[in-house]
């Protein structure tokens, strides 16, 4: 992800999350190359979706995954989070985990696919609605990445259309 990519991902932002992030996180994000990792996924110059970790000693911090309106349920947030998981094993992470709303059931069942576990609670996390997030942990990154490669390239194929996906198409090529 880029500079020109973040109007595309405000859109997206807004869409998605009651409390979206601002011009200025994700500029600020972008600036810290040591420790963020944005990707994004595209059609032509249209932004579908896009994926941030932060890399922390040994921990890959999933920190914000969306997918436009109508191309969820597609592919391309699995496709994305594979391509965030595969790339942070490749850079030290031996351990990944975020936080989801416990409301957030879809999401749960995603990340649950890739292997996460519920391990606590996080009270009043989401501050717009102080609900309540639950900490999603995988502890053995390598153990889970031919899995994830696997729903990558499943997701990957699922995409009937050929889209070109920022940096996420070559993790899979």
């Amino acid at each position: 992800m880029n500079k020109e990519d973040i109007e595309g991902v405000l859109e997206i932002e807004k869409e998605s999350f009651s409390s979206p992030w601002s011009k200025w996180i994700f500029e600020n994000e972008l600036s810290n190359k040591d420790r963020s990792h944005f990707f994004v996924a595209k059609s032509g110059n249209e932004i579908l979706g896009y994926v941030g970790f932060w890399l922390v000693f040994d921990e890959a911090h999933i920190v914000n995954i969306a997918v436009r309106k109508g191309f969820r349920r597609s592919g391309i947030g699995t496709l994305l989070l594979a391509s965030a998981l595969i790339i942070a094993d490749r850079m030290g992470a031996e351990k990944a985990t975020l936080e989801v709303r416990i409301s957030n059931i879809s999401a749960q069942k995603l990340y649950e696919k890739f292997g996460f576990e519920i391990i606590s609670i996080r009270k009043k996390f989401y501050t717009d609605t102080n609900e309540d997030a639950y900490i999603m942990w995988i502890y053995k990154l390598s153990d889970k990445l031919d899995e994830i490669r696997k729903l990558g390239q499943n997701a990957q194929n699922k995409l009937k259309i050929r889209h070109e996906f920022g940096h996420c198409l070559r993790v899979f090529s």
